[in-house]
This record gives structure tokens, C-alpha cells and sequence, in this order.
């Protein structure tokens, strides 16, 4: 019984293997071509294939040139404080010596130092704004930034220039000009605020500042009368 079985079985192998080399002996050589290997696609590491590049991010400003543009800001606030010095210095000897000032007006020698101070501030926060990429809210920022600065350059003139040729109505309209100015740093703040919330921060005491400045210049004005 084993015996048969092991034979049945020696047969039906040799017979199926037979009929594979006469299908083999049969077919075409044409036939070996018509179906090309399939490849297998090589897959890469998962790393080059699905992780993207990391993100250049425009408008970075770092290097000589942000260095030659911070040295630039403090040469502008530099400037334009030598500007009220130079306007200021003879008025301060003479008519503003001689005018009634408030109980708060503090000595003299204060002010430099202070200003000096602001003026440095003010230059680190417009390049810090300067140095974010390129958006439409950085453009108003610096503009407004740039007029806050001419308003302030235009201050000292006022009060000390037309105070010392018109009297009262000069200290009056350098009223007009500081009051503007106040609310023209206020808006540098908040624009500086959507780009750099340090930037911002660095013009809070300039503002300050500048509201007292505008106490001691409507005292002034209300005395000189």
C-alpha cells in the first residue's frame, strides 16, 4: 500500500514536470519579451522623501548689514538731538532762564542725560522692527516711526526758537506740536507692537517721558501768559 502510493505519487511528479519543459520548448522566443520585469520602486528613507526642506525665512537681516543699519538709526536720533541742542542751547541761557516754570520742572541738567537715553531706546527698537521680514505692517511701523521722529525734531524749535522770538503764542504752538507728537508715538507703540513686542516696549518710557515734557511745556505756556 505505501509502496503504490510512493510510486502514484513519483509518477504524477515526473508527469507534471514533463509538461512544464514541452510548454517551455513550445512557446516563442518572441513570447520571453512580451512581459517585461516588473520592478520594484525603491523606496528612500522616510526622512528625504517626506520631511521638507526647512523654510528659508525671507527678509532675515543679520550680519555687516544689520550692524551698518543699527549704527545708521543711532547716527539719525543722534542727529536730530545735536539739532534740538544746538536750537535750544542759546534759549535755555536766556529766555528760558528767565521764564516762570512749574514746581515739577526738574533741573537743567536732567534732561541730556534722559534724552540721551530715549534716543538710544528709540534707535534699538526701530532695528529690531527693521530686522523682521518684509510685511505691510512692518513698512507702517518704520513710517510712522519716521514721522513720530520729525515731530520730535520739530519740538525743540518751537519751543525753544518760537518761544524765544514770540513768547507765550511760540510756547503755544510747541503745544500744539508735542501734543501731536504724544499721540504719534502712542501709534509707533501699537504698530511696533504687531511686529515686536520688545521694540514696543522700548518706547514706553520715550512716551512717558514725552507726557511729561508736555505737563511742563502747557505749564509753561499758562505762566508765560
Amino acid at each position: 500500500m505505501t509502496a503504490t502510493q510512493s510510486f502514484d505519487g513519483s509518477m504524477r511528479s515526473t508527469n507534471s514536470v514533463n509538461r512544464a519543459v514541452s510548454s517551455y520548448l513550445s512557446a516563442s522566443p518572441d513570447d520571453a519579451h512580451t512581459a517585461p520585469p516588473t520592478a520594484t520602486p525603491m523606496a528612500g528613507p522616510p526622512s528625504v522623501l517626506m520631511t521638507p526642506p526647512a523654510p528659508v525665512r525671507p527678509g532675515a537681516r543679520t550680519g555687516i548689514r544689520s550692524a551698518l543699519v543699527l549704527i545708521a538709526l543711532f547716527g539719525i536720533a543722534a542727529a536730530v538731538a545735536a539739532f534740538g541742542s544746538i536750537i535750544s542751547a542759546p534759549a535755555i541761557a536766556g529766555w528760558y532762564a528767565e521764564t516762570p516754570k512749574p514746581m515739577w520742572n526738574p533741573p537743567n541738567a536732567v534732561f541730556g542725560p534722559v534724552w540721551t537715553t530715549l534716543y538710544a531706546l528709540m534707535a534699538v527698537a526701530a532695528w529690531l522692527v527693521w530686522r523682521r521680514p518684509d510685511s505691510g505692517a512692518r513698512t507702517r511701523a518704520l513710517r510712522i516711526y519716521v514721522v513720530q521722529l520729525a515731530l520730535n525734531a520739530v519740538w525743540s524749535p518751537a519751543f525753544f526758537g518760537l518761544g524765544a522770538l514770540l513768547g507765550a503764542p511760540g510756547v503755544w504752538i510747541a503745544l500744539g506740536v508735542i501734543v501731536v507728537l504724544d499721540f504719534a508715538i502712542l501709534a509707533t507703540i501699537i504698530r511696533f507692537g504687531d511686529i515686536s513686542r520688545l521694540a514696543a516696549g522700548l518706547l514706553v518710557p520715550y512716551w512717558f517721558w514725552a507726557l511729561f515734557a508736555t505737563t511742563l511745556n502747557a505749564a509753561i505756556a499758562v505762566l508765560a501768559v
